[in-house]
């Protein structure tokens, strides 16, 4: 059956005073349906679930609506603070399709590029949501969304394997729209990030697969390696991104060692600058591939010398990582880092490395981001018994095969000058108890 071809606002009327609605993560986000959400004041009971929103949306400022949100970010941080009804759910990235079916919403909406050959392409996200749109795609009691805009690319997935696009005869009503898609700014590095991404270039060996996440170190990395001698990389990383697209245009990506889909770079969702977004367009040298996939720690460890680079907000003696929440503030959330630390400790030639400046300035105070304990309330990203390597500034700590007070030694080298002797210190205590 033919999909209605609706307005924003005729699409927003089609929702009830009582009702739920799903929505995929970041780029998944179908921007002008939900601003147009925010034209009514009827709301009984309205619920999102959904993840990462790339823009500040009115509806979710009404007071009988609530938002069940698997991650994170500026907007959510913003929405909270002024008194929005936002809640955290906490789970990995992967988990977020089964919370999403628990949590059984009757709306499912999704951004993606115009029809095409009778087919919609997801574009830019993949993700945990795929099976839920089919799901209510396929349900007739259940409504089928889809906004689509013309400047978003096609990309490509893995056929007969994987698809990432949804047939058009099952979309119950598409909303069209034609603004610029969100652009992620990149942070500019400084010497510290420059020290920091040095230290971790150097875990990288030639014909290595990379998993590269957000941020001015990543991008420094995949900048340095693709300046830098070497090459013959793999790409498997849950986000794409314009350090990724460097370092393909630098000719340093083969995808011809890893093991697992060879031949390309496997990817669930990028976000990045409008050139990375002209670049996936049509591209067949990157395919998304849902995250059940990319993200299985089974998957990750098949890969060839696997290096996966991520951050983190603080460590303490004994490994264990805060990376989504500080002094009770969420921050971001788990995501795809726990999945990507245990899948690179399966195999001696992977490194899974945690990065993060050796201070923190917290209300005019200079802390230490390696600490002897977490502090009371402190939520554990990655618990020690995965953590690899971690790394600062002044180095980097390999936590493998060492004994508790062993790891709490490297820990406390690494650390910033001020604070390394009290560290020291109680590292020397660890473990012996």
């Amino acid at each position: 059956m033919a999909p209605r071809f609706c307005t924003p606002e005729e699409a927003a009327q089609l929702i009830g005073t009582t009702d739920a609605v799903g929505f995929g993560l970041g780029p998944a986000n179908p921007d002008v349906f939900l601003t147009a959400l925010g034209g009514r004041d009827d709301w009984v009971d309205l619920t999102f679930g959904g993840a990462l929103l790339l823009g500040f949306y009115p509806v979710l400022s009404h007071p009988n609506v609530t938002y069940r949100c698997g991650f994170f970010g500026p907007a959510e941080r913003m929405m909270l603070a002024a008194g929005a009804n936002i809640e955290l759910v906490p789970g990995g990235f992967r988990q977020f399709a089964p919370i999403l079916r628990r949590y059984d919403p009757r709306v499912m909406t999704v951004l993606a590029a115009p029809p095409e050959d009778g087919a919609v392409n997801l574009s830019l996200h993949l993700g945990a949501t795929y099976e839920e749109l089919l799901l209510a795609g396929q349900d007739p009691d259940r409504l089928l969304i889809v906004e689509v805009n013309p400047n978003l690319p096609r990309t490509c997935s893995l056929a007969p394997d994987f698809t990432n696009t949804l047939p058009l005869d099952i979309v119950d009503v598409v909303i069209e729209a034609s603004g610029a898609p969100f652009t992620l700014p990149q942070p500019a590095p400084d010497d510290i990030d420059e020290a920091i991404a040095e230290v971790a270039r150097s875990f990288v060996t030639d014909g290595a697969t990379l998993q590269i996440g957000i941020g001015a170190v990543p991008n420094m990395v995949a900048t340095k390696l693709a300046e830098g001698p070497g090459g013959g990389y793999g790409i498997h990383s849950e986000m794409f991104t314009d350090g990724l697209m460097l370092l393909h245009q630098s000719g340093k990506v083969t995808n011809d060692a890893k093991r697992l889909f060879n031949g390309v770079s496997i990817t669930t969702f990028a976000l990045g600058s409008s050139e990375l977004y002209a670049w996936l367009d049509g591209n067949a040298d990157v395919a998304f591939v849902p995250v059940q996939v990319v993200n299985d720690p089974m998957v990750i460890a098949q890969n060839h010398a696997f290096v996966s680079i991520n951050g983190a907000l603080s460590v303490d003696l004994y490994g264990q990582v805060v990376a989504d929440n500080i002094d009770g503030r969420q921050i971001s959330g788990v995501g795809g880092h726990e999945d990507f630390v245990a899948g690179a400790e399966m195999r001696l030639d992977d490194h899974s490395l945690i990065c993060l400046r050796s201070t923190a300035v917290s209300n005019g105070v200079t802390r230490s981001r390696i600490v002897s304990v977490l502090p009371e309330g402190s939520v554990v990203s990655t618990p020690r018994h995965h953590t690899g390597v971690v790394i600062t500034e002044y180095g980097a700590a390999d936590l493998s095969g060492r004994t508790v007070r062993e790891r709490a030694a490297a820990l406390a080298e690494i650390a910033h000058p001020d604070f390394r002797a009290d560290l020291r210190a109680r590292a020397a205590a660890l473990g012996r108890h």
